[in-house]
């Protein structure tokens, strides 16, 4: 120990994980929690349950398990409920995104269909390659806040929870402007939800009953949502971590590696050029031109706050980027995703990179789900608040204070995520400096 912890209040009692949208990947992660529960499975790709943090220097050979550094609550006192447009409960739900074998599904199907989604906040004018029957209705979007503040209060009575996390899990929304007069303040936003203004999306509705219940939340969308100032206002207000936005699982996570390389190299981009099939909802929805509007703002960014032309005009000035997604039914929530990257070295000569990417997207992002909603309720225990940016890890646009750029490094982002942990424990932080095993 170097320096005094942060007090940690420690996980007593169950904690609740309430999820807008039960889909692919919320059936996937839940069908995953309770198997391995079981025995069954193992979390594969959890940093929290298989990861590492060294701590102290290389010679003290402390490794000690995440979640055995860090109190984190414990996967048998999670307990999930949400809210979907669809009336299936999650077995069903699992059958139909095809995600999971039915084998391993039949072992986890009682507490599967204990799950039965509550009716959502939906409107199709935001999502239009999606309507369905289980969905609220009211006068006003406050209105309709309120409703979602009723269930989450019930479903704590219901299950005696001691804390709560919202992750949304729901489908991308059409592309909102950031600069709306509405999202500028929390009165401004209260009388927005009053007035049924257009300006507030359903995804907004759920973030602003979760902050006004002190809950921490997660966006696991492109959706704008909590980016906002009266969003961020008022976790700060009211004591509610809060991160996002758009799970960082195929492409854009291949792209946070690969990056990274090319710039540790100096080596030059001319051009990257990426396209994606997939057939499960989330390719249905982004088949929409404004709901695809949104996920590429959110997929273009990340290679020019990693490789930063303004320092690097020689290698990154003006190089091609362009970002395809084709909804293509056959393969359901197999995605694949090709890669072209046409980079060039020494005295200028050409070279390229493919990479054909076959990966299963609920899969990759099941393990995000988990370690953000631990990571969460860490952080709310831990007396933080308002953005987490060190959780930047998981996502493909993260979070970050107004005046600063987001950190998109995948390497950069794990060490801001360990150093944190460090830093709560009272640890040394890790530097890599490594000049003391020479003196």
């Amino acid at each position: 120990m170097t320096k005094a912890s942060v007090a940690i209040k420690e996980p007593k009692g169950k904690l609740g994980i309430l999820i807008p949208g039960m889909g692919a990947v919320t059936s996937t992660f839940i069908a995953g929690l309770e198997a391995i529960k079981r025995g069954i499975s193992k979390p594969i790709g959890s940093l929290t349950q298989m990861g590492t943090i060294r701590l102290g220097k290389r010679t003290d050979k402390r490794t000690p398990l995440i979640k055995d550094f860090v109190p984190l609550a414990k996967l048998d006192d999670l307990v999930c409920g949400g809210w979907d447009i669809f009336e299936d409960d999650c077995y069903a739900a699992a059958m139909k995104a095809g995600v999971l074998e039915p084998r391993l599904l039949d072992q986890v199907k009682e507490p599967l269909q204990a799950i039965k989604p509550w009716k959502a906040v939906f409107d199709q004018n935001y999502v239009r390659r999606l309507n369905g029957p289980n969905v609220k209705s009211a006068k006003s979007k406050m209105d309709l806040a309120k409703m979602v503040r009723d269930d989450i209060q019930a479903f704590k009575q219901k299950h005696n929870l001691s804390r709560l996390v919202m992750i949304w899990c729901g489908s991308t929304e059409i592309f909102m402007p950031p600069n709306d007069p509405a999202y500028q303040s929390i009165d401004s936003f209260e009388k927005a939800l009053c007035e049924n203004n257009p300006a507030i999306a359903p995804s907004m509705i759920y973030a602003y009953a979760a902050l006004q219940e002190g809950i921490p939340f997660a966006n696991g969308a492109p959706n704008l949502t909590a980016d906002i100032p009266a969003m961020i206002e008022l976790a700060k207000i009211n004591g509610s971590p809060l991160a996002g936005k758009d799970y960082k699982t195929g492409q854009t996570w291949m792209k946070t590696v690969v990056a990274p390389g090319i710039k540790a190299r100096l080596l030059g981009l001319a051009g990257w050029y990426s396209t994606n099939i997939l057939g499960n909802r989330d390719g249905e929805v982004l088949d929409d031109p404004e709901s695809f509007r949104t996920k590429e703002e959110s997929k273009l960014s990340v290679l020019d706050y990693i490789l930063q032309p303004d320092l690097y005009p020689d290698l990154y000035k003006d190089y091609y980027h362009k970002v395809r997604i084709n909804y293509y039914p056959p393969r359901g929530d197999n995605k694949e995703g090709w890669d072209n990257i046409d980079i060039f070295g020494w005295l200028g000569y050409p070279m390229q990179i493919k990479i054909d990417f076959l990966c299963r997207d609920s899969i990759l992002a099941a393990p995000i789900v988990l370690d953000v909603v631990l990571f969460l309720d860490l952080a709310q225990r831990s007396g933080m608040k308002g953005i987490q940016e060190w959780l930047s890890f998981y996502f493909k646009s993260p979070m970050t204070a107004p005046e600063l750029y987001p950190e998109h490094d995948l390497f950069i982002q794990l060490m801001k995520l360990k150093n944190t942990l460090r830093h709560l424990r009272g640890e040394e932080l890790i530097t890599h400096l490594g000049l003391e095993y020479y003196d």
